[in-house]
Formats: structure tokens, sequence, C-alpha cells
């Protein structure tokens, strides 16, 4: 297996960095731990840890836009990943965007660039 240097965070947290394999467009940042780290690698599916729910996560176990792991790169002091994926559904956001990073700061707001694929009320019944 893979070491990634879990010790560096308290919480034993490293980031992952997630782009689409294709267009090489950056989906989302989310963090990792050493069971969701074990996991994406046995199941070739995205898994995550989540620091406000604090506990493990497949992407897409709610909304059905699960990431399928195509490439990892590693950093050089083995504390961070690239996820290279191939985005089901089409949408990374759990507010229904391709990417989490859909808005971009013009002046002094955020301007709203990117398209909703799916309606996060209709998705998660909130």
């Amino acid at each position: 297996m893979i070491e990634l240097d879990f010790t560096k965070d308290s919480d034993g947290l490293l980031p992952a960095i997630v782009q689409d394999q294709e267009s090489g467009d950056v989906l989302m940042l989310a963090y990792i731990n050493r069971e969701s780290w074990e996991k994406t690698l046995a199941s070739g599916k995205a898994h995550y840890w989540s620091r406000s729910r604090q506990k493990l996560w497949l992407k897409g176990e709610s909304s059905g836009h699960i990431q399928i792991i195509r490439e990892i790169l590693v950093d050089c002091d083995q504390d961070t990943v690239v996820f290279k994926v191939e985005q089901l559904g089409g949408a990374a956001c759990h507010k229904g965007y391709s990417s989490c990073f859909y808005r971009r700061v013009e002046a002094e707001k955020l301007e709203v660039i990117g398209e909703r694929v799916f309606d996060p009320a209709v998705v998660y019944g909130k």
C-alpha cells in the first residue's frame, strides 16, 4: 500500500484536490484520512472524510454523482493528493453545479459563472 503522511495534521487529514480527468477543471477540494484513502484505492471510487459530519463518505452516496478514480497524483511531501476523476452525473457540487468553484470574485462580490446541473432540493429533499 502506498503510504501517505497522515501525521502532519492533528486530525490525520490530508487535502485531496479533485479534477475532471478530461477537462482538467478543478471540481472540489476535500479531505481524506487513512481509512478513506484505503477505501478509495480498494474500490476505485472517491471516498472522503467529512469534517462537518465527522464520518467517512463515498462521494455521491446521496446524489448518485459518484467519482470514479482515473489517476492519482501525490505531492513531493506525500501529504496532498490530486484525484483525477470521471464525475458521474455531471456535478461534483452539492449545490448542483459541476464544480464547487462556480463563482468568481468580481469587484466586491461573487459572480456565478457556472450553470446548475441539478436542483439540490429535488436530489437531497431539502
